[in-house]
């Protein structure tokens, strides 16, 4: 696939946070301390196990924000979204040791968590290639790197819900309680939603199933149910509206949840709990 990198002006301020934090108030004390500061070097940025690339450009920002005399080349057919397997070389950075060193962290920290998140998405994505079904993401991101964590779903090759509460109506469980039904959200949902915003509800069981039919919801989202109810449930909605699956579901189980029929299979882990893929840099000359 061909990556579509975010704008610079989203990603700057991220990555630029990053290094304050770790500078601290004194700056990289250790490199400062024990390299010359005319020393060079020159690095290689590789991948210690099978994978999918997200995250190159906040890499090389990071290297390149503590100095821009560093040279980040990126090796052929290495770009966001590309599979690449153990040992794989990504790119070959030089320039002055003590940038280099002190970029390092942020650099591999954003690196190493986007390709985790594009990973274990591209595993499930896989894992239901068969079915009509795609794999969403979920809100349950970290606080501030939301639209880098949903772009590593779209470079694993899964697909994104809600970026924002404001993006569309989206009736929980709490929602239908405190309204006092299914019936009752939606109808009030209807009366204040413009033309363009999409109405999803929960639902918890097939009788709330048939209400929310009945009342017209554009999505379900069909909560902790078993493949057998799911499959139940695609027949009474009847493409009706997008049935979305969420609760539970694991790479070990995808594939029956999405064999059920359902449109959408929804997972907050993809981004809160994926396992940051490991990348080092292996220093070549100094």
């Amino acid at each position: 696939m061909t990556a579509v990198s975010l704008p610079r002006l989203m990603v700057e301020p991220l990555v630029h946070a990053a290094l304050v934090e770790d500078l601290g108030l004194a700056g990289d004390v250790t490199s400062n301390a024990v390299i010359p500061a005319d020393h060079r070097s020159r690095v290689v940025m590789a991948v210690r196990r099978d994978g999918v690339i997200a995250g190159l450009d906040l890499a090389e920002m990071a290297f390149r924000l503590v100095d821009p005399a560093i040279v980040f080349e990126r090796h052929r057919h290495v770009f966001d979204g590309a599979k690449v397997r153990a040992g794989a070389v990504l790119a070959t950075i030089s320039g002055p040791s003590r940038a280099l060193l002190t970029a390092e962290r942020v650099a591999l920290n954003f690196l190493g968590h986007l390709s985790g998140i594009a990973t274990v998405t591209s595993q499930v994505v896989e894992a239901v290639s068969h079915t009509k079904a795609r794999v969403v993401c979920t809100r349950k991101t970290t606080p501030g790197l939301r639209a880098l964590e949903k772009y590593a779903v779209r470079m694993g090759g899964g697909m994104n819900h809600r970026f924002s509460l404001a993006d569309a109506v989206l009736i929980k469980d709490n929602h239908i309680a405190i309204a006092g039904g299914v019936k009752e959200a939606l109808k009030r949902a209807k009366t204040s939603a413009g033309h363009l915003l999409k109405i999803e509800v929960e639902v918890d069981t097939l009788e709330q199933l048939h209400e929310a039919m009945e009342e017209g919801a554009d999505a379900v989202l069909l909560d902790n149910m078993t493949p057998e109810q799911l499959r139940k449930a695609v027949t009474i909605v009847a493409g009706r509206a997008i049935t979305e699956a969420s609760g539970g579901i694991s790479l070990a189980n995808a594939a029956a949840v999405a064999e059920s029929g359902v449109d959408l299979l929804s997972m907050g882990w993809l981004t809160h709990s994926a396992p940051v893929l490991d990348i080092g840099l292996d220093f070549l000359d100094s």
